[in-house]
C-alpha cells in the first residue's frame, strides 16, 4: 500500500486528534484504504522527514499533504469518481465556515473541560511539552482550568445550539447523507470521547444522536478508531 497517514497518538495508541479524525473519516467516505501511522507530539517532524510539525499528514504515492482541510480538498480533487466530500463550490465554502466555527467555538470549551485528562493520557515524552505550551497559551495551570469543567461544558452546549436546532430537522448537517462538514464536527466530539470519561452531552441531545449515527458510518469505523 502506498497510501499512509501520520496520526497523532497518546499512550496505549489512543488516536485522539480531532483533525486526524476528520482526515480518517474523509478517507473512509471515499472508500480509500491507508496505513495509519501513530506518532506523538514530539516525533512529528522526525516521522514526516521535516515535512510538517503537525498532523495529519497524508502520503499518497508521491504526494504529501498536511492539514485535515487540505487533505479533504486533495481527496476530492484526486478521486472525483468516489463519494463526494463536498457538494460543489458552495459545499466547500459552507464546510470551511463549519471548520472555522468548530475550531473557534467548540474546541476551546472542549479542551478546557478535558485538558488534564489529555495530559495524563499522553505518551510520557509528550507531557512536558503539552503542559508548558497549553499553560502558556491559557495563562493558568491545567488543573485550575479543568476544575471549572462544568462551566466549560455549559459554554460548549450553548455553542452547539444552532447545530442542535438543525439536527432536529435532518439526520446530518449536510442533509440526508454526511459530507465533510459532518466529519469536521464529528472529529471535534470524537476527541473527548476517546481521551476522557467526562460526559459533555446528554444522551437525549440531538447532537448526541447525530454523533452516534456518525460513529456507525462505514461499518462502525468511528467506533473502532482509537
Amino acid at each position: 500500500m502506498t497510501r499512509k497517514m501520520f496520526d497523532l497518538c497518546a499512550d496505549n495508541d489512543i488516536r485522539f486528534s480531532p483533525y486526524c479524525c476528520r482526515a480518517r473519516m474523509a478517507l473512509a467516505h471515499k472508500g480509500l484504504e491507508a496505513e495509519f501511522i501513530p506518532v506523538g507530539f514530539s516525533r512529528i517532524a522526525e516521522a514526516t522527514d521535516g515535512f510538517s510539525k503537525t498532523v495529519p499528514v497524508l502520503v499518497d504515492g508521491e504526494t504529501k499533504v498536511a492539514d485535515s482541510w487540505e487533505i479533504a480538498l486533495y481527496l476530492e480533487d484526486a478521486y472525483p469518481d468516489r463519494p463526494l466530500l463536498f457538494d460543489g463550490e458552495g459545499g466547500r465554502n459552507l464546510a470551511k465556515f463549519v471548520e472555522q466555527w468548530a475550531n473557534m467555538a467548540l474546541h476551546p470549551p472542549i479542551l478546557k473541560s478535558i485538558i488534564v485528562d489529555v495530559h495524563d493520557r499522553l505518551l510520557p515524552e509528550d507531557q512536558t511539552y503539552f503542559r508548558e505550551s497549553r499553560e502558556k497559551r491559557l495563562q493558568a495551570p491545567l488543573e485550575e482550568i479543568q476544575a471549572r469543567r462544568d462551566d466549560h461544558r455549559k459554554a460548549l452546549n450553548a455553542a452547539l445550539m444552532p447545530l442542535r436546532q438543525l439536527l432536529r430537522q435532518r439526520p446530518f448537517l449536510s442533509g440526508e447523507a454526511p459530507r465533510f462538514a459532518d466529519f469536521i464536527v464529528f472529529g471535534s466530539l470524537q476527541w473527548p470521547r476517546l481521551i476522557s470519561d467526562y460526559q459533555l452531552l446528554g444522551e437525549d441531545d440531538p447532537v448526541a444522536e447525530w454523533f452516534s449515527r456518525c460513529l456507525d458510518l462505514f461499518d462502525g469505523f468511528g467506533r473502532s478508531a482509537g
